[in-house]
């Protein structure tokens, strides 16, 4: 079976990137990275607005709502960008909140959603959310929350007591934002290969290099043929195993992305460990790792029994 983007949904894609690269592209990225390092991460208002005003978050809405009354599969094209771009902020829960929290459609107000899962992971003691204190509304039962340090510098984290099961749109959204997050990594790991030079000749022509870069394009590809299934099939085995395979293609590629730049990507300058800091932080939400691999088995399970 063929998952091909019709062409709305390509231009849709573009769109989204291009809104992006314009609001959020690096120079944003590295502003709002020292705003975090002296005043704590913060919610940028106007382009939350402006992406509300762009539909973002009403994607899905029905269109006699106020929508734009598309589906999970562009949806899923939209966050993938957004990860891509390693936007900041509680995105998901103030998109699947869009039509029943006043304001979320329009990016007026920022929504927390802890009994959904889209923000943080179940366990048995508790779950980590995001976003928490910068939140307008928080769906869930927010008492005994206490802020714990995050890796990643752009996401703020609480510790809430209880848990309950994930949203799949969630689960699913979180695992296009990983894709995202995949490819930029894989593409700086490129660029840097071809344009870093040692021994006369650019990095990438070492095999050891090339395996890298190899590795991490079938990871990417092979996670986006997943992810694009499941947003047509929403069928939530096919939601699990995309997650487990974005959740990997995120943190293995950037792990990757890392060891191409070297010493270089240690540094705070450079980028790369921000996209691996945000991976490891968006494996933590709801539904990934031993939640998808038990849902995965259970499945499995079911198929063998009938």
């Amino acid at each position: 079976m063929r998952f091909q983007l019709t062409e709305d949904q390509r231009a849709l894609k573009a769109g989204v990137r291009e809104l992006l690269d314009r609001r959020f592209g690096r120079e944003a990225l590295r502003a709002a990275l020292a705003r975090a390092e002296a005043e704590g991460p913060t919610v940028d208002r106007a382009l939350w607005r402006e992406l509300g005003a762009a539909g973002f978050f009403a994607l899905r809405l029905p269109e006699a709502d106020g929508g734009v009354g598309l589906g999970l599969p562009e949806a899923v094209l939209a966050f993938e960008e957004a990860g891509r771009a390693l936007l900041p902020g509680p995105l998901i829960a103030t998109h699947l909140a869009a039509g029943v929290v006043p304001g979320a459609a329009e990016g007026e107000t920022v929504v927390v959603d802890i009994d959904g899962g889209a923000g943080g992971i179940g366990g048995g003691d508790g779950g980590v959310v995001e976003w928490l204190a910068a939140a307008d509304v928080v769906r869930g039962d927010a008492s005994g929350a206490v802020a714990v340090r995050s890796v990643d510098p752009l996401t703020p984290l609480h510790l809430v007591p209880g848990h309950s099961a994930p949203d799949p749109a969630g689960v699913l959204l979180t695992a296009a934002e990983q894709l995202g997050t995949a490819t930029r990594a894989c593409e700086a790991a490129v660029q840097h290969a071809r344009t870093r030079v040692q021994f006369g000749q650019p990095v990438g022509a070492f095999q050891a290099v090339k395996h890298l870069c190899a590795e991490s394009l079938v990871r990417v590809e092979v996670a986006r043929v997943a992810v694009y299934a499941a947003a047509v099939t929403a069928d939530p085995a096919d939601i699990a195993a995309a997650r487990l395979l974005a959740d990997e293609a995120a943190v293995r590629g950037a792990r990757d992305c890392l060891q191409v730049h070297g010493g270089m990507g240690f540094t705070w300058e450079a980028d790369v460990h921000l996209l691996l800091k945000r991976a490891w932080v968006r494996t933590r939400r709801a539904g990934g790792g031993t939640q998808s691999e038990e849902a995965l088995a259970e499945d499995l399970v079911a198929q063998t029994v009938r």
